[in-house]
C-alpha cells in the first residue's frame, strides 16, 4: 500500500474504514431529521418505495464513481474524472458546480441550521452577532483540524459519525415496539409525477458520498479501498434510511403533518419524553456539524486541484511543509462558507443545489463511459463494474428523468448559473492568452 507522499505532495493515509466513515458522515446529515415527513406527506406509507428506487438509482451512480475513482487516483474527485475524459473546460464547469453550487451554499445553509437549532433552546443564538461568532469558532476549529492532516480530519469524521449514529440507532431499537402496523399499509401506488418529485428530494438524502472522492489523492490502494469503502459506507446508509422511515412512519402515521419539521424528535418524545426530543435536537446539531467538517476536509481539494491546473489562484495549490495538506485551500473554503453563512444570501441560490448535484452525477457517468476503454497508467488493478456499460446507461436514464422533473424556475436558474461559469472560464482563458503574448513576442 502507498503510505508515502504522492506526486502532488499529499499523503495516502485513508483506508477502508476511514473512507467508509466519510461516506456515512457526508451522506447522513441534517436531512434525515426532516426527510421522513417530506416523503410520507408526498407518498404516504408507500414512501418506502421512493427510498428503494432512489437507493437503486444511487447504486448505479456509485458504481460509476467506484470504477472511475479506482482508475484515476489523483485529488479532485468528480472534477478530475470529468477533466480526464472531456478536457479542462468540462472539468472547470464541474469544479465550480461542486465547490460553489453544492459545497459552499450547502455548508453555509448547514451552519445556519446549527444556529437555528441551538436558538430553539438558547434564544441568544438568534442574534446575528452571536451567530457570527459561533460560525467563526466552528469553522475555524474544523479548518484547523483539517490543516493539521487528512488523518486528523478522518479521525474527527469517524468520531462524529459514531456520535451521530447512536441516537438514530436508539430511535430504531426503541421505536420498533411503538409501531402501529396499520400505519405501514398503503392502498394504492403513487403517481409517476409524485414519485419523481419525491425521489428528487431523496437525492439530497443520498447525495454527499461523492464529496468523499475529493480526497482520492490521499486514499491508500484506491483499487481496493474505494470499492470496499463505498460498499460498506453506502450499505450502512441505505439500511439506516430504510429503518428510520419504517419506524417513523409506523409510529406517527397520519399525524406526520403535525410534526413535519422534526418527525424524529416527535418519535423520540413519544418513546422517551421531552428528554428524548432534546437528545435528538443535540444529535441533529452534531450531525450537521459533522457534515460541514467532512465537507471542509474534502471540497478544498477541488480548489487545490484546480489551482494546480491553473483554474484558481496558484497559492491555493500550495501544500503545508509540515502537515502535507492544502492549507490555503482549506482556509479559503472555510472563509467562503463563513461569508455566505453570515450574509444569508445563499437562501436565494439554494434552489440550484439539487440540479447542480444531478449535473455533476451526469458528468461523472459520461466520464465513466468514455474512460472505460482508455488505458491509464497504473489502472491494472482498478475496479470494473459488472454488466459492461448497462449500469452506466441506467444511471443516465434515471438522472435524465429527475432533471425533467425540475420546475421551470429551477431549470432557468441552473442555466443562468452555467452561463456565468462559462463566462468566467472564457475571461480567465482570454486573460491567460493576453498575459502570455508579450512573453511569446519576447
Amino acid at each position: 500500500m502507498e503510505t508515502n507522499n504522492t506526486s502532488e505532495g499529499l499523503k495516502r493515509v485513508i483506508g477502508v474504514r476511514g473512507f467508509a466513515a466519510t461516506i456515512i458522515n457526508n451522506t447522513i446529515g441534517s436531512g434525515i431529521y426532516a426527510l421522513p415527513a417530506i416523503v410520507s406527506i408526498q407518498m404516504g406509507a408507500a414512501g418506502i418505495l421512493g427510498y428503494l428506487f432512489c437507493g437503486i438509482m444511487m447504486v448505479t451512480i456509485m458504481l460509476c464513481y467506484t470504477e472511475v475513482g479506482s482508475k484515476i487516483s489523483s485529488t479532485g474527485g468528480s472534477y478530475i474524472y470529468v477533466e480526464a475524459a472531456f478536457g479542462p473546460f468540462a472539468g472547470f464547469i464541474v469544479n465550480w458546480l461542486f465547490f460553489f453550487g453544492w459545497g459552499v451554499l450547502g455548508s453555509a445553509a448547514a451552519m445556519n441550521l446549527i444556529a437555528d437549532s441551538l436558538a430553539g433552546i438558547f434564544p441568544v443564538f438568534a442574534g446575528s452577532l452571536v451567530r457570527g461568532l459561533l460560525y467563526f469558532v466552528l469553522l475555524g476549529t474544523m479548518a484547523l483540524i483539517n490543516i493539521r492532516g487528512a488523518k486528523d480530519g478522518v479521525r474527527f469524521v469517524q468520531y462524529v459519525t459514531i456520535i451521530k449514529l447512536l441516537p438514530l440507532i436508539a430511535i430504531v431499537v426503541f421505536g420498533i415496539s411503538h409501531i402501529n402496523t396499520g400505519n405501514l399499509y398503503w392502498a394504492h401506488l403513487p403517481t409517476l409525477k409524485t414519485s419523481g418529485e419525491t425521489v428528487l428530494v431523496l437525492v439530497w438524502a443520498f447525495g454527499g458520498f461523492e464529496t468523499s472522492f475529493n480526497v482520492s489523492g490521499e486514499i491508500k490502494d484506491p483499487g481496493r479501498t474505494i470499492p470496499r469503502g463505498i460498499l460498506l459506507g453506502a450499505g450502512i446508509v441505505f439500511i439506516f434510511y430504510m429503518l428510520i422511515q419504517i419506524v417513523v412512519q409506523g409510529v406517527l402515521g397520519a399525524n406526520f403533518g403535525q410534526f413535519k419539521d422534526a418527525p424524529l424528535a416527535a418519535v423520540a418524545n413519544n418513546v422517551a419524553g421531552p428528554i428524548g426530543a432534546t437528545v435528538l435536537l443535540a444529535a441533529a446539531v452534531i450531525s450537521t456539524f459533522g457534515n460541514v467538517g467532512g465537507d471542509i476536509m474534502a471540497t478544498p481539494r477541488l480548489l487545490f486541484a484546480g489551482a494546480n491546473d491553473g483554474f484558481f489562484p496558484k497559492p491555493l495549490g500550495k501544500v503545508h511543509p509540515k502537515f502535507a495538506t492544502p492549507y490555503l485551500a482549506v482556509l479559503t473554503y472555510a472563509s467562503l462558507i463563513f461569508i455566505v453563512a453570515i450574509s444569508g444570501g445563499f437562501r436565494q441560490l439554494a434552489i440550484l443545489a439539487s440540479a447542480t448535484l444531478l449535473l455533476i452525477y451526469l458528468g461523472v457517468v459520461l466520464a465513466t463511459i468514455k474512460l472505460r476503454y482508455k488505458k491509464i497508467p497504473g489502472d491494472e488493478n482498478s475496479f470494473r463494474m459488472p454488466g459492461g456499460l448497462l449500469i452506466a446507461f441506467l444511471a443516465m436514464a434515471a438522472i435524465a428523468w429527475l432533471l425533467v422533473s425540475l420546475s421551470l424556475k429551477e431549470i432557468i436558474s441552473t442555466l443562468i448559473f452555467l452561463v456565468v461559469i462559462c463566462g468566467i472560464y472564457l475571461l480567465m482563458r482570454a486573460f491567460k492568452i493576453k498575459k502570455s503574448s508579450p512573453q511569446q513576442k519576447a
